[in-house]
């Protein structure tokens, strides 16, 4: 099958199974990749939220399928799962059990309350699951099974058995009830039994995807992810096996293949959301931490952000004078005044109100003097004679004649010749950073529409967080505004001191 094909036989199985099984859209995916990649699924969660339905019918998804179900209790017996013992064979003094119709003969299994199997039955089924062999007797059966399902209420106790089990199922959802009134009124209303997928996956299909998988190049990127994304876990006592690690790179392989990529992209590792977590109380973080290295890659913001403010504060401290005394903008508060009501404290009850009104260094009081030129200002915090207010060049006199205090806000010729040259660098480089985020949210909206495994609503989460890169893009233009502010309102604030003289020569 070309690979055109096959990917659109995945999508079309995939549409035809969100027709029925409504808020089921992950572990469709997860259902199918695993049946591709011959890795085992696990369906956590109560009894009736159609966990056998959708593993029955993933069965019915392959031309000539064999399905084997069973309910496991702790008294189950290795007849119920590998089949009864051969009459004729004990005839012959040989052990071996009749399989046909029995696990060692299914491509799809569906074992309910899987953590129930006692050990009879726990050794013979660990060596089905990861070496797809069934010792019988003494043949050596090669067992044609692709996925098992294993269904559970709960996880399973601390058992070093149990836990080796546990851990070959690569895939693991937690299945709730439905949600949303209008998917239960459609499942209550809509027999969904009566579904019969109509695509079909060839045997031969399946293994060539395999096939076809096992050298398929990884992206550096997302060995980057991997990496980290191991670091990070065993930091939070998360521990992931090697066999699992080495297994999770070939789901990789295997959906990039139906993708009908060349190589693995970062994109594919959404997919770790579903193969890391060990309990569900860990899925949602480990799900932001793959949000979080699959969104970072690509163009990278925080660096220009940090050179951008160190360069505003850099001129803001050269700029930067304290005042001999606290200064107070009376007309802020009078409107503060009218906003909140009565003030009893000239000095007000709160901090926040008082720091909105008051100013300690020069450069602040001169830049909300250039914002609010008719404002008029008291100093010393004393409101108890507005009418004396002081306008902003009444205020420079009275700071020369009190305390001997200039205005003098300027840069050095020197400085201001170097503040300038990086300021028209970091300009070029805001620009460069604001045409490749365009380009690249293109690409990206483009790559996960391609890729059939991003489900719709880590699509959405995708894309808002990398569109939150504007937001840094905005952010990183405004502080660049005040840098050229800076440079600039030095002259305006040479005006304003030289006002200040003449009236205080009149």
């Amino acid at each position: 099958m070309r690979v055109l094909d096959l990917k659109n036989t995945v999508i079309n199985i995939k549409q035809e199974f969100s027709g029925y099984f409504k808020e089921r859209d992950a572990e469709i995916n997860g259902s199918l990749l695993a049946l591709l990649s011959g890795e085992h699924v696990l369906l956590l969660g109560p009894p009736g939220t159609a966990k056998t339905l959708l593993a029955s019918k993933i069965c019915e998804t392959i031309e000539g399928g064999n399905f084997f179900h069973y309910l496991l209790t702790r008294f189950s017996t290795p007849e119920e799962v590998f089949g009864p013992l051969s009459l004729k064979a004990l005839e012959r003094d040989e052990f071996s059990r009749r399989v046909e119709g029995y696990l060692p003969t299914a491509h799809i299994a569906l074992l309910d309350e899987i953590f129930k199997a006692n050990s009879s039955i726990l050794n013979s089924m660990l060596t089905v699951l990861n070496e797809r062999k069934y010792h019988n007797g003494k043949e050596l059966i090669e067992v044609p099974l692709f996925t098992v399902f294993g269904a559970s209420n709960e996880l399973p106790e601390e058992d070093e058995s149990l836990e080796a089990l546990y851990d070959r199922f690569l895939f693991r959802y937690r299945v709730d009830y439905i949600q949303h009134e209008e998917n239960l009124e459609d499942l209550i209303f809509k027999n969904t039994e009566d579904f019969v997928p109509s695509t079909k996956l060839s045997i031969e299909d399946i293994k060539e995807i395999q096939k076809r998988a096992r050298d398929l190049p990884v992206d550096p990127e997302v060995r980057a992810i991997i990496k980290a994304l191991r670091r990070e876990l065993r930091n939070s006592n998360i521990f992931v096996s090697d066999r699992r690690w080495k297994k999770i790179v070939n789901i990789l392989r295997v959906a990039s293949v139906v993708n009908g990529h060349t190589s693995v992209d970062r994109m594919t590792a959404v997919l770790l959301q579903h193969v890391l977590w060990e309990v569900p109380e860990q899925k949602e973080a480990i799900r932001k931490l793959i949000l979080d290295r699959v969104v970072s890659g690509g163009t990278d913001t925080g660096k220009l952000k940090l050179d951008v403010l160190d360069l505003k504060n850099s001129i803001y401290g050269c700029l930067q004078q304290d005042l001999p005394d606290l200064v107070a903008c009376n007309k802020c508060y009078e409107e503060e005044r009218r906003t909140t009501g009565s003030l009893k404290s000239s000095r007000f009850s709160g901090a926040k109100v008082q720091r909105s009104l008051t100013f300690d260094n020069a450069l602040d009081l001169l830049k909300h003097h250039t914002e609010f030129p008719t404002h008029t200002y008291n100093f010393g915090l004393d409101y108890s004679n507005v009418n004396s207010s002081l306008n902003f060049e009444s205020l420079a006199e009275q700071f020369r004649r009190k305390y001997g205090f200039e205005f003098k806000i300027s840069l050095d010729y020197g400085d201001k010749k170097l503040y300038e040259k990086e300021y028209e660098n970091l300009e070029e480089r805001l620009n460069y950073f604001r045409r490749q985020i365009q380009e690249e949210e293109k690409a990206l909206e483009k790559t996960l529409r391609e890729n059939i495994w991003v489900s719709g609503q880590d699509t959405q989460e995708i894309l808002m967080k990398y569109r939150s890169k504007n937001t840094d893009v905005y952010e990183v233009a405004s502080n660049l505004n005040d840098v050229r502010l800076l440079l600039e309102k030095p002259r305006v604030f040479d005006v304003i001191i030289e006002k200040a003289g003449e009236v205080a020569e009149t």
